[in-house]
């Protein structure tokens, strides 16, 4: 008996061996073959050479296929869940080879139109005018792979879903094994996500730039260092007009031409109550609410009475981030007779293009400026132009990736009047929407009335502490630090002060779950208010913050209860914000230590 036993267990480790062990071992050479050549692929990439990129993943696709064909060796046991998840993994790759394949096939016969090196190429030949002209009259040919490549990654999607990061170990030796497996499901489950939802849209760009009929945008200028709800003041607007990729600027002048030629209804209870000497509803002031097109609709009932006003098809929100990142690609910009830099300026600790606007447009002086703030509209205008000018493989992919990134941060804000576009950017997230969630919701945001552009100095930090427990109960302390370290501006007029830094005036709205109930809101020096709007609950006060000195908001409130199941949190940013600090604890935990520069959501 003892001899049968060791024969079958002889037998049984022969068998293991040359079914498992040994098709592991070559599955995990070929991997390593694998990993290898995709870090080479990753460096060829950010080349922007269009040619290797080809060739390098022709390499890479024959090597997946010899990977793909040792692991097929493990299939039949594909029963066993790991081997499942296995399968699943390697086929999602193969069809995401695949899209990658499709799209450069796609984008090829133009790769010199979007950013990419290429062998030979006329569309540099081309004079700056006709090149975007060109760019849009072609790239409706560049989309028809679109369908093909979100059909591969759907058929991805379908077997990455499959997969149970739950069912693996903590760690497995050094590895962070579960973490690692969820963390690269969710990160794909987001791109594929984005994908999706940007195909209308992006379907839809040759349409947007004037391919069939003439499309109008207006541009509105959100100075950030003056913080309002969407993002910053309305400073100045431009009127653009696009036909068959080429665009033409109508007009580019100081909101106030806007204001002056209408009459105006009393201010609301917001600016009545929180603004500086401010009795009446402007067009500058009309973006309160911190959803975009709520905003959008307070700016048309004041527009739609100016003489001034055009039919638009989409409105284009930017602020000061955009003029400092297009700078800092294209170098020194002359705009108006002056040249602009995104050089650090030691009078304002900031880029010499944000002091050089301010002093232009708001030191008093002894004589009339006209139309003071149309120079942003200019200096957009001459930035586009240096854009266009430049090669495109030498600008337009580092242009293109830091424009999306903006978008991502909501230094970009979208609005369009077609319904199907709004879906698109909605879904994106570019369109200023305060945003449905399912789970617990924090979004601060601050509205600086009348306290200069002290949001040039003041920083922001939030604290988020959550606890919850087993009754199903979930308490909220969220702290809100605001810090100006910096002295006070010379704000008088009469010498002629360039007036930056001072107080700040802030309204502060605390947006949380719909139903919370407020314990206790520290450190606003008005009336508390707590209201429902927007589908949410919001706590609203008032605070101001001296130069060289500190404010703190601290509100304790508790949420709805069914929320506690499987708690998950959502924490949005504001636009026109940038390096405010979010720390997010839930039960003793921290969850996230960092920078608020997207919407962050935490589990």
């Amino acid at each position: 008996m003892r001899k049968l036993v060791l024969v079958v267990l002889f037998l049984l480790g022969v068998a293991g061996y040359f079914l498992f062990f040994l098709p592991y071992q070559r599955i995990k050479a070929k991997a390593m073959v694998l990993v290898a050549s995709a870090k080479e692929m990753k460096t060829i990439f950010s080349q922007n050479d269009i040619d290797l990129l080809d060739n390098k993943l022709k390499e890479f696709s024959k090597k997946y296929a010899d990977f793909e064909k040792e692991a097929k060796t493990l299939y039949w046991v594909s029963f066993i869940p790991y081997i499942s998840d296995f399968k699943n993994g390697v086929e999602a790759g193969n069809y995401l080879i695949k899209a990658a394949q499709e799209a450069v096939v796609a984008v090829t016969p133009y790769a010199d139109l979007i950013g990419f090196k290429k062998g030979q190429s006329s569309f540099v030949e081309k004079s700056a005018e006709n090149r975007l002209q060109t760019a849009v009259l072609t790239l409706e040919k560049m989309l028809v792979k679109v369908d093909a490549i979100s059909s591969d990654i759907a058929e991805a999607e379908k077997r990455i879903k499959k997969i149970d990061p739950s069912r693996y170990p903590e760690k497995l030796g050094k590895l962070k094994l579960k973490s690692t497996l969820q963390n690269a499901k969710e990160q794909f489950d987001g791109l594929s996500s984005l994908f999706v939802d940007a195909k209308p849209l992006v379907k839809r760009i040759p349409e947007m730039f004037g391919k069939d009929e003439e499309k109008t945008y207006l541009v509105l200028f959100q100075n950030d260092k003056e913080l309002r709800a969407t993002g910053g003041f309305l400073t100045a607007y431009a009127i653009f007009r696009v036909e068959k990729g080429k665009i033409k600027i109508e007009r580019s002048e100081d909101i106030y031409t806007l204001d002056n030629g209408i009459s105006h209804p009393v201010a609301p209870r917001e600016i009545l109550t929180y603004h500086k000497g401010v009795s009446t509803f402007n067009i500058r002031d009309s973006n309160l609410s911190p959803d975009l097109p709520t905003s959008i609709g307070l700016f048309n009932s004041l527009y739609n009475k100016s003489s001034s006003r055009v039919k638009y098809d989409g409105v284009i929100l930017v602020d000061s981030k955009i003029l400092v990142d297009m700078l800092t690609i294209f170098g020194d910009t002359d705009a108006g007779g002056v040249r602009f830099s995104a050089q650090t300026d030691k009078r304002c600790d900031c880029p010499q293009v944000l002091y050089k606007l301010f002093d232009m447009v708001d030191r008093p002086v002894n004589y009339i400026k006209e139309n003071r703030k149309g120079i942003l509209g200019e200096l957009m205008y001459a930035l586009f132009y240096k854009a266009i000018g430049f090669s495109p493989s030498k600008y337009w992919g580092t242009l293109a990736q830091q424009m999306f990134k903006n978008l991502q941060e909501k230094h970009i804000l979208l609005y369009f009047i077609d319904k199907d576009l709004q879906t698109s950017v909605e879904k994106l997230n570019f369109a200023g929407r305060v945003r449905s969630y399912q789970g617990d919701f924090l979004y601060v945001n601050n509205v600086n009335f009348a306290g200069a552009k002290s949001n040039l100095f003041v920083s922001v930090s939030i604290n988020s502490k959550t606890k919850t427990n087993d009754a199903g109960k979930v308490t909220r302390i969220v702290t809100v630090d605001f810090r100006n370290p910096y002295p006070h501006s010379d704000c008088n007029l009469e010498r002629g002060g360039l007036c930056l830094n001072a107080t700040l005036r802030n309204w502060i709205r605390v947006y949380v779950p719909k139903g919370s109930k407020l314990v206790e809101f520290k450190g606003s020096q008005k009336k508390v208010q707590a209201y429902d709007e927007l589908d949410k609950t919001v706590f609203e006060g008032y605070l101001e913050v001296p130069t060289q000195g500190k404010a703190t908001a601290i509100l304790e409130y508790s949420v709805p209860s069914q929320l506690s199941n499987n708690y998950k949190l959502l924490v949005e940013k504001q636009p026109g914000t940038d390096n405010q600090k979010l720390k997010v604890e839930v039960d003793g935990k921290t969850k996230y230590d960092g920078i608020l520069d997207v919407d962050k959501e935490m589990r």
